[in-house]
């Protein structure tokens, strides 16, 4: 199996990346291509976004391709996510394509074109504590569709998103169709009010009132509230499901961290 990484957000880290290439050499059921434009810079981004689009649209035209692998999250793929799911060339629908955080904007522009993809880790989460076990779990899951490897609460159709990027994303070209699946989603980084902001918004879209059910996955590093907010992440969700009679289904295995697990999501033929 051929995994090729790219970068459609930010710079994947070289120490990463070396990690990433020495595991995959050592299981010997894989084997990796990083594209150059993995380690381009141009200000925040990994290259210009022509360069990462190409990039994207290279290895997804790639026959000899098997799964293509979000290098890292930041910001900078929904600049991209409209155009690289155009005009698919028949190679791309043979592919897995996994990733999370800011790649959420390509999971959900690749799912609605009728590709296969899953919420999980990336490359670059190699770096954190525990990591190799995080990038173990992911290539588990695109080599061997390891179950060990998802989110143990799934029982049927579900999407996977950071909470932010799927507030961003809902009333664009790029929503998915919600209807009967259950939707898991999880944040980094973010103070109290703004989960409750972004819980107004998401809880109010009229696409996501159709899911099945909404779980919670681990909101981490939550930057302090000055005043205090005097309501943790999961008393704001389950309060904007309450308020707009979404079912709260309760906890799930997600978020920025190594043990974040995979979440398929179901395949739509157009």
């Amino acid at each position: 199996m051929k995994i090729a990484i790219v970068a459609p957000s930010c710079s994947l880290d070289r120490t990463a990346a070396a990690q990433v290439e020495a595991m995959v050499a050592a299981r010997g059921d894989c084997a990796l291509a990083i594209h150059p434009q993995s380690f381009l810079t141009a200000g925040h981004f990994a290259g210009p976004d022509e360069a990462r689009l190409a990039a994207l649209r290279e290895v997804m035209a790639d026959p000899q391709v098997d799964a293509v692998w979000f290098a890292r999250g930041g910001y900078g793929s929904n600049r991209i996510a409209e155009a690289a799911a155009k005009d698919l060339p028949d190679a791309a629908f043979a592919k897995t394509y996994l990733g999370y955080s800011d790649a959420g904007f390509l999971l959900a522009a690749f799912h609605k074109a009728g590709l296969e993809v899953a919420h999980g880790p990336m490359p670059q989460d190699i770096l954190r504590n525990g990591g190799e076990a995080t990038v173990t779990r992911a290539l588990d899951w695109m080599v061997q569709r390891s179950d060990s490897a998802l989110e143990a609460g799934l029982d049927g159709p579900a999407l996977a998103f950071n909470l932010t990027v799927l507030s961003n994303l809902l009333g664009t070209a790029l929503e998915p169709d919600f209807a009967e699946a259950e939707l898991l989603i999880e944040e980094v980084s973010e103070q109290h009010y703004r989960i409750d902001r972004t819980m107004f918004h998401v809880t109010d879209s009229a696409a996501v009132a159709l899911v099945r059910r909404l779980r919670l996955g681990r909101v981490s590093d939550v930057i302090e509230n000055t005043p205090n907010f005097e309501s943790d992440e999961e008393a704001i969700v389950r309060d904007w499901c309450a308020r707009r009679q979404i079912p709260f289904g309760g906890r799930a295995d997600i978020g920025h961290d190594a043990g974040n697990k995979v979440v398929p999501f179901p395949v739509i033929r157009p």
